[in-house]
This record gives C-alpha cells, sequence and structure tokens, in this order.
C-alpha cells in the first residue's frame, strides 16, 4: 500500500507533533503467558489513542489538497473523533463530529475540548456514519470516512516505529474496526520484508471482519453490541478487507469477558489502563498462549479510553455492559 519513503515521510510529520510511543515486554505478562511479549502503547499518545496519527497525516493532506475546506464532518465512537478534532483545530478548521447514541461519555467530552462540535445521532456507529455523510454534504464540509489512505499511512508512523525498535517478532496481534490499524500494520511489514504474521482481533459479537473473511466477501453484521467499543463495527469496509484478506494470517474472537480479562492483566502486570479494544490483542494471545509457547509476540494496546465506570466495574472483576 505503501512505500518505505511515503511511510518514513509520514512517521516524520507525525513525530513533528508527538514523540514515538514506546514498546515494552513487560516481565508479569511474560510470566503470565509463558510468551515472550511486546506491548506496543498507542495510549500514551496525545489523544491516548493510535488514531491520533491518522488526524495529523488527513488535516496535512487536506489542506494542501482542498485549501479552500472550512471544516470537517465525520463519525467515531471517540478516538478517531478525537484525533480529527484535535487537528481539524490545530490547522483553524471547525469540525462536527457525529457519535451514536450511548456512546462514551468522557470520549465525548474530550472530542469537544478538542474543539468539536459533538452531535450525537442513531443507534451505532454505523447509522451515525451515514448521518455524517448527508450532513456533510448539505453543509458543504470535507468528509472524513472511517477508512482513507491518508489516514493510514498516519497510523502507519506506529507500525514503523514498532518494528524498527523491537527484536523481529513472530506474531503481532492488531484489533479490528474500520481497519486502519491493521492495514497499517500489514503495509509496514511488507514495506520492510519482514515475515510477522499480522493477526486481525475482533469480539465475538461485532464479527463482520471475520466473517467477511471466511466468505471472501463483505458481510455485515445485525449488531455490534460490545463494551469494546473501538471494534463495534457493523459493516465492513471494502478497502481495508482487500487489505487483511489479503495480509492477515488469521481473524481471532474474542468475547467481552476475555476483554475485562486483559484489562485487569494489563493494569496488574503494567499498571496501564486499555480500553476495550485495547485489550483486545492481549485477549486473543491469552487465548492463543499455549501454541504461541517459544515464540515473540506483539501486541498492539491501541488506546486507554476506557470510561471510569466501566474501568472500575472491570477491576472489580465484572464485564461492563456494551
Amino acid at each position: 500500500m505503501f512505500s518505505i519513503d511515503e511511510i518514513q515521510a509520514a512517521t516524520a510529520l507525525v513525530h513533528r507533533q508527538m514523540p514515538p510511543t514506546p514498546q515494552y515486554s513487560w516481565p508479569l505478562i511474560n510470566r503470565e503467558l509463558g510468551v515472550e511479549t511486546w506491548v506496543k502503547h498507542e495510549n500514551h499518545t496525545p489523544t491516548g489513542a493510535f488514531k491520533v496519527r491518522g488526524g495529523i497525516t488527513f488535516i496535512d493532506w487536506l489542506k494542501r489538497t482542498r485549501p479552500e475546506a472550512r471544516g470537517i464532518c465525520t463519525a467515531t465512537r471517540g478516538n478517531h473523533g478525537q484525533s480529527q478534532a484535535r487537528a481539524a483545530t490545530a490547522a483553524g478548521l471547525t469540525a462536527k463530529i457525529y457519535v451514536p447514541e450511548g456512546n462514551s461519555v468522557e470520549k465525548n467530552a474530550a472530542m469537544s475540548a478538542f474543539g468539536a462540535d459533538v452531535v450525537v445521532y442513531g443507534q451505532d456507529f454505523d447509522e451515525a456514519r451515514l448521518e455524517a455523510m448527508r450532513v456533510a454534504e448539505a453543509e458543504g464540509l470535507a468528509v472524513v470516512p472511517p477508512f482513507h489512505r491518508e489516514l493510514v499511512r498516519g497510523v502507519a508512523s506506529y507500525a514503523y516505529e514498532y518494528f524498527t525498535n523491537t527484536p523481529e517478532l513472530d506474531t503481532v496481534y492488531v484489533p479490528i474496526g474500520c481497519g486502519s490499524g491493521i492495514s497499517a500494520v500489514i503495509s509496514v511489514r511488507d514495506a520492510l520484508g519482514l515475515k510477522t504474521k499480522v493477526v486481525g482481533v475482533v469480539s465475538t459479537e461485532a464479527q463482520a471482519a471475520k466473517l467477511s473473511v471466511e466468505a471472501g466477501r463483505l458481510i455485515e453484521t445485525e449488531s455490534a453490541a460490545t463494551f469494546a467499543d473501538g471494534m463495534a463495527v457493523r459493516v465492513p469496509v471494502q478497502e481495508a478487507f482487500e487489505i487483511y484478506s489479503a495480509g492477515a494470517d488469521r481473524i481471532v474472537a474474542v468475547s467481552d469477558d476475555e476483554v475485562a480479562e486483559a484489562i485487569r492483566s494489563y493494569f496488574r502486570c503494567t499498571h496501564n489502563a486499555a480500553e476495550g479494544a485495547g485489550a483486545a490483542p492481549l485477549a486473543a494471545l491469552m487465548q492463543e498462549m499455549a501454541q504461541m509457547a517459544g515464540n515473540r509476540a506483539g501486541v498492539i494496546l491501541c488506546g486507554g479510553n476506557i470510561d471510569t465506570d466501566k474501568f472500575i466495574t472491570v477491576i472489580e472483576g465484572g464485564t461492563p455492559k456494551p
């Protein structure tokens, strides 16, 4: 998808606004799993999630290609919206962000704090997305789709940092929502000529990506009711599907209970807070730890933006409701 020059240029652009995030191999995680595990800490970005990188490159591209644009409009469950609001307002643009009913209260507050006009619409992300696209057209705003080449190029900067600062990994686990994260990891792996296997991770309650790969065509689901909101997508994105269906070794589904246990493991072993999608890769590795014994694994902690009440529920041993 990208040449190494395009990836390095995106990385340099991102690093002008934020430092690289760390990757650590935590002894307690290694002991619990019996697997040498390297965690990429995308929860340490200025928005607490990996999406911030795509905002930087997308808005830079938009300003260069559409200098007449006065604002953007997009839909999100929270991390993409924070990224776009942060980058757009810094560039002097307005940001209208659509979220579904019942969206994370704290993510909504963060988007507002970054300067977004947050609008609640629809029962889930996909309904909010359709409304955002309609309003963008009606109001003459630049559309920020959930998947775009410039978004993925920015996200690729974390994969470039990761692969060039860890020992070569046998397998990396990456969560799948709309697909920018896994597409970026696959693209950078291929550009660097690595043999690392990439495993996509979805929720058992939002298996559209997994079902699509198994069917060889896009499969929509009727619901995506998981508290791991970053993976709560009913309708796969064709462009992303084409990348991960060809480049991923397999897709693993994890339950909300498994995700909750992974959040507890992260806090117990590293004292990092992980949101649902951020903990899903570790949950998948925990599911597969017997077959991964003796390998070097990577997990993407893609975000730490979990609402306080949900985090308390998890730490007390429960599983939050969607």
